[in-house]
């Protein structure tokens, strides 16, 4: 499998920390955000990266290099201003050489998501894209009831869970989609609509596995302090 991992945003909600270093490069305990992506994707099967980068990019070059020394070949994708998620993809695909199926990944998001899982199911559906939906609930406050049109109660459920079904981000791509890209716009806003619009196939594939998306200052405070806190305690023990 290859993959392209999205590098390129500002991170503005980030800041003051993104301002001197680019978002997937934000150090969680003692390696950067984007480290942890590197190591998962090659233990998942990825044979081949390409990390499409921008604000600040000679960091996160300078930091992987080809890949080698992570045991997986990376590649570039280069952008000089913002073009989107879906842009971002559309300027890298050149560098997939005819992939027939690839993988996209956001490069500031943790998960342990089984993308063997994830792109068999692609496959075997064979959508244009297919989307990682993650299976969030919620409890309501109240008892709720439905009735019939004489207002009868039909049946009452106490409390219940209100299911969402949250877009992480995590798309895997036929190479047909590239035709669905624009040169500036992204996924969600511009991409699905047209491939609802078509006679293509939109697939969801739900998930329950682990994902967070590190995208505030609130978030990666906290995660921080979470995992100083495994490290202390696995140094502690050893």
């Amino acid at each position: 499998m290859k993959a392209v991992v999205l590098c390129g945003g500002k991170g503005t909600r980030l800041r003051p920390y993104t301002h001197t270093v680019p978002k997937p490069m934000l150090v969680l305990g003692r390696k950067p955000i984007l480290q942890y992506i590197v190591e998962y994707l090659r233990k998942q099967g990825v044979s081949e990266i390409i990390m499409t980068v921008g604000h600040l990019k000679e960091q996160i070059i300078d930091y992987f290099g080809d890949g080698s020394k992570f045991g997986i070949k990376i590649q570039y994708s280069a952008e000089e201003n913002s073009i989107g998620t879906a842009g971002s993809v559309k300027k890298a695909a050149k560098l997939l050489k005819g992939e027939e199926n690839f993988l996209v990944l956001m490069g500031d998001q943790l998960t342990n998501i089984d993308l063997k899982k994830f792109m068999d199911s692609h496959l075997k559906r064979k959508a244009v894209i297919s989307v990682a939906l993650k299976r969030s609930g919620m409890p309501f406050q109240y008892g709720t009831a439905e009735i019939d049109k004489d207002s009868n109660i039909t049946a009452f459920a106490e409390k219940p869970i209100i299911q969402n079904l949250v877009n992480v981000a995590i798309y895997a791509l036929n190479k047909r989609a590239i035709d669905f890209l624009p040169e500036e716009g992204d996924f969600a806003l511009d991409v699905f609509p047209a491939i609802l619009k078509s006679r293509e196939k939109l697939a969801g594939y739900v998930f329950d596995d682990y994902w967070i998306d590190v995208g505030s200052l609130q978030d990666y405070e906290h995660m921080n302090k979470l995992v100083s806190i495994i490290d202390l305690i696995a140094n502690h023990d050893k």
